[in-house]
């Protein structure tokens, strides 16, 4: 929801469009509604957009009973020009709504697009006071220093990446074949070749071992940015037993009031933050998190390759040289202390 929201700012000034204060569809995610109040200080983004994007909270009274022309561009990739395909609905219909193309080159917008997104996605973006107030509270309740690790193994997960495993309990078994529906896993040749390209999410335990590998001491803190669905957590706090959770810092009263994307904007503001960051996957809560660090200067950030486990793995590479191998995969990301994290970002050159 932050990258589309990201997209959208700068897409408005490319169009010279005024932006409506956005709502937030997260059924899909959460089971839930809430909206963009509940997360960002609205005035404080209306203010800080001020002289970049037109930003109105509610619609005007002219088309506030009126649906918007739905423009969709997810599914285009590579160069998408929005003046070519987008302006000319704006133009017509006067009021449009739009999902943003899947992949982008923002580093191709004219100047003044790339401040506005500069702009509303690194400076105007703040939570509201309570929940900055509540993420404050839980970064100072976790111990000093830190490692924030964004695991990504809960049912749904897998069932979408449509990988086996094997050796798992079997209530998460269960739950994978809950989750995948009528989608069917790989088998045979195909699922040797899709776990080979990475595609498959590192369990808990395939984790604590590459971090082990990393070198990285077993009574360090870790906070599990995570939502409560992770399955065979045991395989990581088995062996790694300083890990903490926001659920098990955070009041009971205070967690279970709190929506999902408002419990997802705590890990964020807890990572972006973090003395180091790992993740299991390469998301978009990764690549905002990974963004946002480079752009505060925290480069102790790395994404664990799920390739070059699976790679080695699948060559018979075994304990202290499985390890051994994974350090080196790992060791010039991990001494540069940023790796492959840092985006390309223009940035920092136009604040």
């Amino acid at each position: 929801m932050r990258r589309d929201l990201c997209d959208g700012i700068g897409i408005a000034r490319l169009l010279n469009a005024t932006l409506v204060m956005p709502k937030f569809e997260v059924a899909a995610y959460w089971n839930e509604s809430s909206g963009f109040a509940d997360v960002f200080d609205v005035d404080y983004f209306i203010q800080q957009m001020t002289g970049f994007v037109r930003v109105a909270k509610e619609l005007p009274p002219e088309f506030a009973s009126k649906e918007p022309f739905p423009v969709d561009s997810s599914k285009r990739k590579g160069q998408f020009d929005y003046l070519e395909s987008v302006l000319p609905s704006l133009l017509e219909h006067q009021y449009i709504s739009f999902t943003p193309a899947m992949s982008q080159r923002r580093d191709r917008y004219p100047e003044y697009a790339k401040a506005a997104f500069c702009q509303g996605c690194y400076s105007a973006l703040h939570l509201t006071k309570s929940l900055e107030k509540k993420a404050s509270e839980l970064l100072l309740a976790i111990p000093k220093p830190f490692l924030a690790l964004h695991l990504r193994f809960e049912p749904d997960m897998v069932a979408y990446s449509q990988c086996e495993y094997t050796g798992l309990s079997p209530s998460s078994m269960e739950a994978i074949k809950a989750a995948r529906g009528d989608k069917k896993p790989w088998t045979g040749d195909l699922a040797k070749i899709w776990r080979r390209r990475g595609k498959c999410p590192l369990t808990p335990k395939e984790t604590a071992f590459i971090l082990k590998a990393l070198r990285i001491p077993t009574n360090t803190h870790i906070y599990l940015a995570a939502g409560d669905g992770i399955m065979e957590i045991e395989g990581l706090t088995s062996v790694y037993t300083n890990v903490v959770t926001k659920s098990a810092l955070l009041s009971g009263e205070d967690f279970g009031n709190m929506h999902g994307n408002t419990k997802a904007a705590l890990d964020y503001y807890v990572s972006i933050n973090s003395d180091a960051y790992m993740a299991t996957y390469f998301g978009n809560m990764d690549k905002m998190v990974a963004a946002m660090r480079a752009f505060k200067g925290l480069h102790k950030t790395l994404f664990l390759s799920r390739r070059a486990f699976s790679e080695l793995t699948y060559m018979g590479f075994r304990g202290k040289r499985l390890a051994r191998a994974l350090w080196e995969a790992h060791r010039d990301d991990f001494v540069m202390g940023r790796g492959s994290a840092l985006p390309d970002c223009f940035c920092e050159f136009k604040l």
